[in-house]
């Protein structure tokens, strides 16, 4: 995709006074009421800060958690510790328009969790013609979400001038570097869910010099080769890996680390060593080691997913490949969702190239090299040079 394509927010003339809807994605961890990682928050606020030194009037739209049940109020609590920031508990009410009707220059107001109307995950038309009935345009700068066709992401663009924003804007600079990439390039693709992660495999065996399996993933090709892997999570799928095997281009882990034994003790073992009774965990310290010398040679390296059970304490293999990355001289792009939030809780992310806000939606872009979010920006029939 183009970026010269692209509609940008800075294409916007005349923003002082303008009602901004702004997409942003707000999605992020929260415990006991305190936010967890706050990366996709500080990468939004280039945006933000941009459209209220341009005056704008700004109404922000995002959703958190997977159901209605969750709330913005910690978001905005975060937000209000360096901009002025009001909050909408429920968007469907008369109240909401009197608060953006009485925002000032420079503004800002956050609508509570977009899914509390199921109508936003329809993409249903009516709703999507109510979000737009609050600005004089639309800005899209939720990256994460893009590959979603939602109400506050595809729906909108049909009734307001639509642009996107600095963060995706820096999304498709970054990522399109995978898509005609330099060489030597490694791909390195972790986590779970192997039919989604199939057609970005398949994709990088073709461009790829070098493409490393973790994660659950590599458990699926351990037992197509019919090693032992013992109680370890396998994704059931229906797809012949042998083929991909003799590709030539895949490297697997050639040790793991298990949980084995009635205390769960977790040790390292080679992969020919795993018992009916181990669990794999994450990839050894071996493995890692092993691909050194492979990461100092590439020009560019491109990775999705953790290789291990991050959440339950097992990043170590993650951390350390992390870590072994930030110490070459190669071009890297960090996929987002749980691997970006290993590289935040480890203060890595300066020393890496670029690091993805986005989860499925890098995944998806990186396969098809568009998503249904920018695509309807592109497609929209409504904007406007200028918004006199």
């Amino acid at each position: 995709m183009s970026q010269t394509k692209l509609p940008k927010v800075k294409d916007i003339m005349n923003l002082k006074g303008k009602r901004v809807v702004l997409r942003l994605d707000f999605n992020v961890p929260i415990k006991n009421g305190k936010i967890v990682e706050t990366m996709r928050i500080d990468r939004a606020m280039p945006t933000v800060e941009y459209l209220i030194k341009k005056k704008a009037r700004i109404i922000i739209l995002s959703h958190i958690g997977k159901d209605a049940s969750s709330s913005l109020k910690p978001i905005v609590r975060y937000l209000s510790k360096t901009i002025n920031v009001g909050f909408v508990p429920d968007f469907r009410t008369e109240e909401a328009h009197a608060v953006v009707d009485g925002l000032a220059e420079g503004g800002v107001v956050v609508f509570e969790n977009l899914r509390l109307d199921e109508r936003e995950e329809e993409n249903n038309p009516e709703f999507a013609k109510y979000l737009a009935s609050f600005g004089d345009v639309y800005v899209n700068d939720a990256f994460a979400v893009s590959h979603r066709s939602h109400a506050s992401v595809v729906g909108i663009t049909k009734f307001l001038p639509s642009y996107i924003g600095f963060l995706i804007e820096d999304e498709i600079k970054h990522l399109s570097l995978a898509l005609k990439p330099k060489h030597p390039f490694l791909f390195i693709l972790g986590g779970a869910k192997f039919e989604t992660k199939m057609p970005l495999m398949k994709k990088f065996l073709k461009i790829a010099d070098h493409v490393f399996v973790g994660g659950i993933l590599a458990n699926d090709f351990f037992k197509d080769k019919g090693l032992e892997t013992g109680k370890s999570v396998v994704d059931k799928h229906s797809i012949n890996l042998t083929p991909l095997l003799k590709n030539g281009k895949i490297i697997l882990p050639s040790d793991v680390v298990v949980r084995t034994g009635l205390d769960k003790k977790s040790v390292s073992k080679k992969v020919a060593d795993v018992l009916p009774t181990d669990n794999i965990v994450d990839v050894g310290p071996d493995t890692i080691q092993n691909l050194v010398p492979l990461l100092k040679k590439m020009k560019l390296i491109v990775w999705n997913g953790p290789l291990g059970f991050y959440e339950e304490g097992f990043d170590k293999g993650t951390i350390a490949l992390l870590k072994a990355i930030a110490g070459t001289r190669a071009t890297s792009i960090i996929g987002g969702g749980n691997t970006a939030v290993i590289v935040d809780k480890i203060g890595l992310g300066e020393k890496l190239s670029f690091v993805s806000t986005g989860g499925g939606a890098t995944l998806d872009y990186l396969a098809d090299g568009k998503l249904p979010g920018i695509d309807a920006i592109i497609k929209c029939k409504k904007r406007r040079v200028s918004l006199e």
